[in-house]
């Protein structure tokens, strides 16, 4: 079991702090000859696999590393064009990892925004006057918790759907939050948390959450 990412959004609908505690990766590793019998293309600054499934690889995957060097975007982190060397015959036989594409900064702000609005329709659309919202979403592989504290924050977490104690997990997180967010002199309300107390006792209350899955009596 575990707890795959934490976001806290703001009352306006930011992301002010998002973590991922630990992000299963479905990845596929194969030494290729030229020419490559994938098709690949850019598309949003990755490299993606347009046409051509084997060996686990699929189309919507991206290009994660090439020879065990990682890949951001359409550069590999030593500064190579990812389709201008796996364009050049001299650079086979090349290994390469695939993978789901990783999500970008913008992209986490635009999730944490979209699911503020899902958040409002949700309370909208209740026949019953005092609506929470969406507190839980669920998916086969995945549960999204959701607590909005009185003030309009949400602490979301997402995690496997075996998971237990993430209830109480949620307002642990609120508490830490109250303690080493809101008491820090130099924190100001609705901006990003830049608190390295609040990652650390948030990283520590999600280990014990992943072990023990819960905080006491009550949970």
């Amino acid at each position: 079991m575990a707890i795959f990412s934490v976001f806290v959004v703001n009352k306006a609908g930011g992301l002010i702090y998002q973590l991922d505690s630990y992000a299963p990766r479905a990845e596929a590793e194969k030494t290729f000859s030229y020419p490559l019998d994938l098709l690949l293309k850019l598309h949003d600054e990755r490299v993606l696999v347009a046409f051509g499934q084997r060996d686990g690889i699929r189309v919507g995957h991206a290009v994660l590393a090439i020879n065990g060097v990682d890949v951001s975007g359409k550069y590999t982190a030593d500064g190579k064009e990812v389709l201008e060397y796996l364009g050049n015959p001299a650079n086979y036989p090349v290994s390469i990892r695939f993978g789901r594409p990783r999500l970008t900064s913008n992209e986490k702000l635009m999730l944490a925004s979209m699911f503020h609005s899902l958040f409002a329709i949700g309370s909208q659309l209740s026949p019953e006057q005092g609506s929470s919202g969406i507190e839980m979403l669920e998916t086969d592989t995945f549960k999204l918790h959701c607590f909005q504290t009185l003030t309009g924050i949400k602490f979301v977490v997402l995690a496997d759907p075996r998971q237990a104690g993430i209830d109480s997990l949620l307002r642990k997180i609120y508490e830490i939050y109250s303690d080493f967010a809101l008491k820090n002199p130099f924190y100001s309300l609705e901006m990003p948390i830049r608190c390295e107390l609040f990652d650390q006792n948030l990283k520590l209350a999600l280990e014990v959450a992943e072990k023990a899955g819960t905080f006491g009596p009550g949970s």
